[in-house]
Order: C-alpha cells, then sequence, then structure tokens
C-alpha cells in the first residue's frame, strides 16, 4: 500500500473513533465531591456539557430515582440560573430521625435566568442529598437537556446488562461501602478542639493566680529592701554626726 492511501485511512480510522466516541463522552454525567457512601449524605455534581456548535444549553431536568427516595434533596444556588424543585408522595412512608417523611423530591429543575451553557464549555450543578440507601449499589438519575432551538436531549437510558453504554445514558452514581467509623469524624473533632478550649480556660485563673503571686512577692521583697536601706541610710547620718562631735570635743 502507498504511503498516501496509509495516511488517507489512518485519517478516516481516527475520524470514526472521534465521532464514535465524542456524543458517548460528552453526556449529562453525576459525580459526588468525595465518597458516596451507603446510608450516608454526599454533595453531588450533575455535569452538563453543551454537544451543539451553533445552540447553548437553557435548562436542565434531573429526575431523582422512585424507587430509592432521598429524605434530603438541597440544590446549591447557581449564578444566572433559577431552580424549581417537585416532590411526589411516597407509596411507602421512610423513617428519619424517628420522623415518617410522606413525600420526597422528584424532579429539580435548572432554567436559564440570564445564563447558558455556551457551545465548547460546561456547567456543573451541586445538590446536597441524602440518606442514601443501603440496599443498592448504584443510583440512576434521568436527566432532560433543553438547547435554546428548542432541542430536547433525553438522557434516560439505563446501563445494559453487559456493560456496553447505551447511546443516551442516564446519569448513574456509584455508591460505596458504609464508612466503619460513621460520620462522626468532623463533629468529634471540634468537640475535641472544644475541650481543649475549655481546658486552656480552666487553666487560666491558675496562671492569673500564680502570675499575681509572683508579682506580689516581688512588690514585698522590693518594700523590705527599701526600708533596709532608709534604715541603714539614717543609721550612717547618725554615725557621722556623732564622729563630727567627738572630734570637736
Amino acid at each position: 500500500m502507498k504511503p498516501s492511501r496509509i495516511a488517507l485511512a489512518a485519517g478516516v480510522a481516527a475520524s470514526t473513533v472521534l465521532l464514535v466516541a465524542g456524543p458517548a463522552s460528552a453526556h449529562v454525567s453525576v459525580q459526588p465531591v468525595g465518597e458516596a457512601a451507603k446510608g450516608g449524605y454526599a454533595t453531588l455534581n450533575f455535569k452538563v456539557p453543551n454537544e451543539r456548535d451553533q445552540a447553548s444549553t437553557v435548562k436542565l431536568e434531573v429526575n431523582f430515582p422512585a424507587d430509592h427516595p432521598l429524605s434530603s434533596v438541597t440544590p446549591q444556588a447557581v449564578p444566572g440560573w433559577k431552580i424549581s424543585i417537585d416532590k411526589s408522595k411516597l407509596d411507602k412512608p421512610l423513617e428519619v430521625h424517628g420522623k415518617k417523611i410522606t413525600e420526597a423530591v422528584s424532579k429539580v429543575t435548572w432554567t436559564a435566568d440570564d445564563s447558558e451553557i455556551a457551545p465548547g464549555y460546561f456547567q456543573q450543578f451541586p445538590v446536597s442529598v441524602g440518606a442514601l440507601p443501603e440496599d443498592a449499589d448504584q443510583l440512576v438519575f434521568k436527566a432532560i437537556q433543553t438547547y435554546d432551538n428548542k432541542e430536547v436531549v433525553r438522557w434516560i437510558e439505563e446501563p445494559k446488562a453487559g456493560g456496553e453504554e447505551p447511546d443516551s445514558p442516564a446519569p448513574v452514581l456509584k455508591l460505596t461501602a458504609a464508612s466503619e467509623d460513621g460520620h462522626g469524624g468532623a463533629a468529634d473533632d471540634d468537640a475535641k478542639e472544644g475541650d481543649d478550649h475549655k481546658a486552656a480556660d480552666s487553666n487560666a485563673p491558675a496562671k492569673e493566680s500564680s502570675t499575681a503571686a509572683s508579682s506580689s512577692s516581688s512588690d514585698t521583697t522590693a518594700r523590705t529592701l527599701g526600708i533596709i536601706g532608709i534604715v541603714i541610710g539614717i543609721a550612717g547620718v547618725a554615725f557621722g554626726v556623732l564622729a563630727g562631735r567627738r572630734r570637736s570635743a
């Protein structure tokens, strides 16, 4: 095969790889900040890339899994975007901290308000969620992306059994094993720090008392030395007067 034909074939192959890999790698995805442990709470970032060259993303809808409802869903404000939250009643109430939760967030929608995701850019939409289920290995969030040219892309296809990625995959959150030490690490550190402050405060009076005692002792010593000096001075003067009188006599 001639070099020109080899180069042409390589170029065609590379273009094919780009065409196939491009759309698959640029879909809406979800990633936790740190880990998403079973039974715990996590902050999730929904990453939305703009796939179009002549249109901007102006809306994102994220549907939360109905088979594993989350009792707490709190989106973080994103400058230039309005947020709306939809809730639905639960067939089976959730027990959270001794209280029954009868409804849960079913969808969160971000709509551009003096902002947009322009071609060549992406935007992250953070959400705090919990408690994550303990009987699941992953959560599937179906997302709908809308462009300013009215085009709608539905990222709603769940992962296939063989591990092959579908054409329009839904964002999937992988859950990790629950931590053995629980979620009190930061609280324990704060409590320990508070105890250290309390100990320092309790030692403060003792230090102040010691300082006061030291100052008092120093003052007493100075006064004693001063009195002794005065007495010696008076004795010296008297001795001088008596000596002068004896010489005169």
